[in-house]
């Protein structure tokens, strides 16, 4: 009767030592758009220009939803308890969606809607969206293409933005990253709408 008992003991010793998922983390980030499209704006594709605009391309180092601390050119990091509360590359994409849209008034479309309209199509590799520990700054690094219109003839430009962080932590480097995202999408919809 003892060895039954010690086996049926067993899964409750067990249950203390083992854990099902990883430990949450106490907040989820997001990026913040610097000009916000108002609510009850309407638009109308007769009336204006399109574009779509596809989700960037990143690095394995992006693949994940965290940031990462570049160190010495070699190394790279991950900042503690910093996880976005989706991918960066889609954050950025709807970044730079809402910021086209207010800067430029064109409408943006998606990639189904496209189809019957294709207007110009912004595409992308997402190349630095973190923190370069030498320097301290947060990074964004974007090198966009641009096909105005149906005519297979496109346009390359890199755009970048820098912002000083001042403590490696979860809150100051997600909002380094905001301003700085801002920035760069700020640049490629001046690009976009000359």
């Amino acid at each position: 009767m003892k060895p039954i008992l010690s086996l049926l003991s067993l899964p409750l010793l067990l249950s203390g030592c083992l854990s099902f998922g990883s430990k949450p983390p106490p907040q989820l980030l997001t990026l913040q758009p610097a000009v916000a499209i108002p609510a009850g704006q309407a638009q109308s594709t007769g009336a204006a220009a399109t574009i779509t605009i596809g989700v960037p391309a990143v690095p394995q180092e992006l693949a994940a939803p965290r940031i990462p601390v570049h160190r010495g050119g070699v190394a790279i990091a991950y900042v503690k308890d910093a996880v976005w509360v989706e991918a960066p590359s889609r954050l950025f994409a709807r970044l730079l969606a809402d910021t086209v849209t207010s800067r430029t008034g064109r409408v943006v479309l998606s990639n189904r809607q496209s189809q019957l309209d294709p207007g110009a199509q912004l595409s992308g590799e997402l190349r630095m969206f973190g923190v370069d520990e030498a320097s301290g700054e947060a990074v964004v690094v974007y090198d966009a293409t641009l096909q105005r219109g149906e005519a297979p003839v496109f346009e390359k430009q890199r755009f970048e933005a820098r912002v000083p962080v001042a403590d490696i932590e979860a809150t100051p480097v997600a909002a380094a990253l905001s301003q700085a995202a801002n920035q760069v999408a700020a640049q490629v919809a001046d690009w976009v709408g000359k």
